[in-house]
């Protein structure tokens, strides 16, 4: 594993700068919206499960919009 890491690493540092710009944002774009995603499907599951979610029940009070007080 070390050595393929090693040849991914000097061929990158090979490139020019713009071509190595747009190999690293290829590769870490998609994978900060896929760790972005994942916490927040981590976080939302949590959070549902411990009850606090957003969602609220029929009998639950819901804040008033207008008056900024609860109904």
């Amino acid at each position: 594993m070390a050595n393929w890491w090693d040849g991914i690493e000097l061929w990158v540092a090979g490139l020019a700068f713009i071509p190595q710009f747009v190999v690293v944002l290829a590769v870490t774009v998609p994978l900060a919206f896929g760790l972005a995603w994942l916490l927040d499907r981590g976080l939302a599951i949590t959070l549902h499960l411990l009850g606090r979610d957003r969602r609220t029940g029929a009998g639950e009070a819901t804040p008033d919009v207008e008056t900024g007080g609860v109904t």
